[in-house]
């Protein structure tokens, strides 16, 4: 491609709403442009990027026995009703209706749609196991859309569906997308870590997210140095160091706090640090009010709690004024009727403060052992220092960004939908799914974090939008256009009448890591050959640039 013919704009200021390096490149660069808030137009550039990205992808998946198939995005709400979720997919489903007043949604994923599918063509277990996946655009209405790509309303994902007449079938599905994954990962350049995942509103027995470590992700990982173990902070155990530590208050009495209600206002106002309070909230469940106790410095982890307590949520201020005759942030566990759970953390402090069951009031010096019958549970979120559960060493807490995401959904979809088929007894049985998702975007702009700087972009060659970039100072690179052209190469040939910084600098900002320089050295019939990667500049005999190309894009 010739640059000067080509749609190519780079720009030498960031967007000024642009939060992460990926954000700015992209844009700098002119791979994307953004239309609205959280959606973007692919630019040529950037969709040359995405359309390597989705072939490695399709290659990957056609290896594993996948079919491919297409699916709509508009979707009729009984399908969302069917397995309960028009409701519980609350507002990040894009509704709307037609002209005759019909419900439908834009999909923001498609076990519905292919639970649809499947109860139509399987009846038999001859017709299992199958996997058919699609590449596609998903929606959702984020509330606060961010970071270029990582966090839109309008997104393409690659999703597979596994089919299974076992639950043994199932694991191997489930283990060749596994494996399917990490080759797609590596082939892209990415490097990356599986963790241990929560299911969410996907459902299902197991998950494992494949992350890529960045400052840039929104995603929390605990991860261990010394023996590797990985995962989300939404499922990791929550196993507090064995070290008792203790407040400055020594002696249990109560004191007065006036109009200080928040963690961080309590804190300040009693010159304690923050996890020598301890939270009382109330949640409200299906067997009734709740007392959990928490430190100060951490989070109750809903999910954990909802695994020994029948439907939990928080109750209101107007249910907690009823219940204890106190407002919220006074609530306190001594004296209280009401059953209690406490995080295992709060068993090693001495010396806590909790609020005193009255208005502006607060107690000091309290001990695990005042706070009665109690019990004690996992029921937070991990937090940086937490012991390993595998070798109890400390834990470290990182940011990533989630490229793809694999689930045992088990029954949940085929029972409530009615997909079923008949097993060799004639016996009727729900099929086995699973659910499996990649989003080629954020795959893009996790290259990016990992490998570019604040004014150049330094992509993989396997994803890069052109095998081979000539920055042409001579205006003699036609020859080495054609003859790369001819060896079947994917080329941008900067032949613009421009000054070589100018030429330099969008080179940097478009990032194809292979670039040929014409210059000087061609009077002698030679070029320069960079090797972004390898960080190598060869001069070479125009005679020789096939030979050395073809090995240096054989190379990872």
């Amino acid at each position: 491609m010739r640059q000067s013919k080509s749609l190519i704009r780079t720009y030498r200021e960031p967007p000024a709403d642009a939060e992460t390096k990926s954000h700015r490149l992209l844009v700098r660069g002119g791979y994307v442009r953004q239309l609205t808030s959280g959606v973007y137009t692919f630019l040529p550039l950037g969709w040359r990027v995405m359309k390597r990205i989705m072939e490695i992808i399709r290659q990957e998946m056609d290896a594993i026995g996948a079919q491919e198939l297409f699916m709509p995005s508009l979707t009729s709400s009984s399908l969302w009703e069917e397995s309960g979720r028009w409701e519980s997919f609350g507002d990040d489903m894009f509704r709307l209706r037609d002209r005759k007043g019909r419900d439908y949604a834009l999909a923001p994923t498609h076990e519905e749609i292919i639970s649809e599918i499947a109860r139509n063509v399987i009846h038999s277990y001859k017709d299992l196991p199958q996997i058919w996946y699609q590449l596609q655009t998903k929606f959702r209405d984020e509330p606060r859309p961010r970071g270029g790509l990582l966090r839109v309303r309008e997104f393409i994902m690659k999703d597979s569906y596994s089919l299974d007449a076992t639950w043994e079938g199932l694991d191997e599905s489930y283990a060749k997308h596994r494996k399917a994954y990490e080759r797609i990962f590596t082939r892209c350049g990415l490097k990356f870590v599986h963790v241990k995942a929560s299911s969410g509103l996907m459902g299902g027995k197991e998950s494992e997210e494949f992350m890529v470590i960045s400052d840039a992700g929104e995603d929390r990982l605990v991860l261990c140095d010394s023996c590797g173990y990985a995962a989300n902070v939404e499922v990791a155990p929550a196993i507090p160091e064995e070290r008792v530590e203790e407040s400055p208050f020594k002696e249990l009495k109560k004191v007065h706090t006036p109009n200080v209600r928040s963690i961080e206002e309590v804190s300040e106002f009693l010159g304690v640090e923050p996890k020598f309070l301890v939270k009382s909230l109330v949640y409200m469940t299906d067997e009734g009010p709740v007392l959990v106790l928490v430190r100060g410095d951490h989070e109750v982890n809903e999910e954990k709690l909802a695994r020994i307590l029948p439907n939990p949520r928080l109750a209101t201020a107007d249910e907690v004024l009823s219940l204890l005759g106190v407002e919220v942030g006074f609530v306190g566990p001594l004296n209280v009727s009401l059953p209690k759970i406490a995080d295992h953390a709060v068993r090693y402090l001495r010396g806590f403060v909790v609020g005193a069951g009255e208005e502006d009031h607060h107690i000091v010096g309290v001990n695990p052992e005042d706070l009665g019958d109690v019990r004690w549970e996992d029921i937070r979120y991990a937090t940086e220092g937490d012991r390993c559960p595998v070798c109890g060493s400390p834990l470290r807490l990182v940011n990533a960004i989630e490229i793809g995401h694999i689930f045992k959904l088990g029954t949940r979809y085929s029972e409530s939908m009615g997909v079923f088929f008949s097993d060799r007894d004639g016996q009727r049985k729900p099929v086995i799914m699973g659910s499996y998702g990649i989003g080629p975007g954020r795959i893009m702009v996790s290259a990016v974090e990992l490998y570019g700087t604040e004014n150049s972009m330094l992509w993989p060659k396997s994803i890069a939008p052109f095998d081979v970039h000539i920055v042409d100072l001579v205006g003699e690179g036609e020859e080495i256009y054609d003859l790369l052209r001819r060896a079947g190469y994917d080329v941008l040939w900067d032949e613009r009448e421009e000054r070589a910084g100018v030429k330099f600098k969008d080179a940097d900002l478009i990032g194809v890591p292979l670039r040929i320089v014409i210059g000087r050295a061609w009077k002698d019939g030679k070029v320069e050959l960079q090797d972004l990667w390898a960080q190598e500049r060869l001069e070479l005999p125009k005679e020789r640039l096939l030979e050395v190309l073809k090995e240096r894009l054989s190379r990872p």
